[in-house]
């Protein structure tokens, strides 16, 4: 009985000892199906995750891109500015007569250096008080005009001495490449935004008019040119009519027709009668 009791107690030692066994192995691949499962979820979040910033990284590069190729045109620009396409006289200046309370006139002389038909436009910061003639127009490649420049000067404040007064009004010269046959319109430079070219920022210079000085010389020699241009686009075409010949008698080919028809009826009436 002794035996058999410790062959029975062994037996169930031996029993739990594989029931644990077996226990512990399906808990442990149970525990690894598990940790597996959990394995691969987290894995394929973090490639969702990679994919996304993946994504995130692309569009920025993208956007990098385009905001680095912007700042390299806007810096090719300042670097390589527009070919100017008018050549001024004077160049960056307007001269003016010092007369206080006086309308005075300067005169720059512009001239188009390009290949193509260039139109031209003024601006100013005092419209007010300042006006041009012409306003704007169209160059033809390498044709000329004296601009006038019209400016009321306003009298000396704090005692000022007259030729040290300077003035605050600045004027603008653009430029637009344009068609042979187009015609001139201001609102060509706002239509055409992108292509305009600002050619110079004019300052206003004061002459005293009573000190005789190369400036004031040529500033007087320019408005004699305007103001001789201006008469000549006034007059009448010359009349391309009739020639006259030997000692002044005209020779009009429709004129005699229509008296000899004339002086026809006149016959043929008197006749009738």
């Amino acid at each position: 009985m002794g035996v058999d009791g410790e062959k029975a107690e062994g037996e169930g030692k031996v029993w739990s000892l594989c029931r644990m066994s077996f226990w512990q192995t399906s808990n442990s691949n149970g525990n690894g199906n598990g940790s597996s499962s959990s394995s691969s979820s987290l894995s394929s979040s973090m490639g969702n995750n990679n994919g996304y910033h993946q994504s995130q990284s692309s569009q920025f590069g993208e956007r990098s891109t385009v905001t680095s190729s912007n700042a390299v045109s806007s810096m090719a620009k300042s670097l390589f500015p527009t070919r100017r396409r008018l050549k001024l006289d004077p160049s960056n200046k307007l001269y003016f007569p010092y007369e206080p309370g006086k309308q005075v006139k300067s005169a720059i002389g512009i001239k188009n250096t390009s290949k193509s038909h260039v139109a031209f436009k003024f601006q100013t910061t005092a419209p007010k008080s300042c006006y041009m003639r012409p306003p704007g127009g169209i160059l033809a490649p390498d044709e000329s005009l004296i601009a006038t420049v019209f400016k009321f000067v306003e009298p000396p404040e704090n005692n000022e001495k007259p030729i040290e007064q300077k003035s605050r009004v600045k004027f603008k010269i653009m430029s637009l490449k344009v068609k042979g046959e187009t015609d001139y319109v201001p609102e060509l430079f706002d239509e055409q935004k992108d292509q305009v070219a600002v050619e110079q920022i004019l300052r206003v210079v004061f002459l005293d008019p009573e000190r005789p000085c190369p400036g004031l010389e040529k500033l007087k020699r320019q408005l004699a040119e305007a103001e001789a241009a201006l008469e000549a686009r006034k007059k009448p075409p010359e009349d391309t009519g009739p020639r006259i010949v030997g000692e002044g008698l005209v020779i009009d080919e429709w004129k005699e027709r229509r008296e000899r028809y004339l002086a026809r009826q006149q016959i043929e009436g008197v006749d009738s009668a």
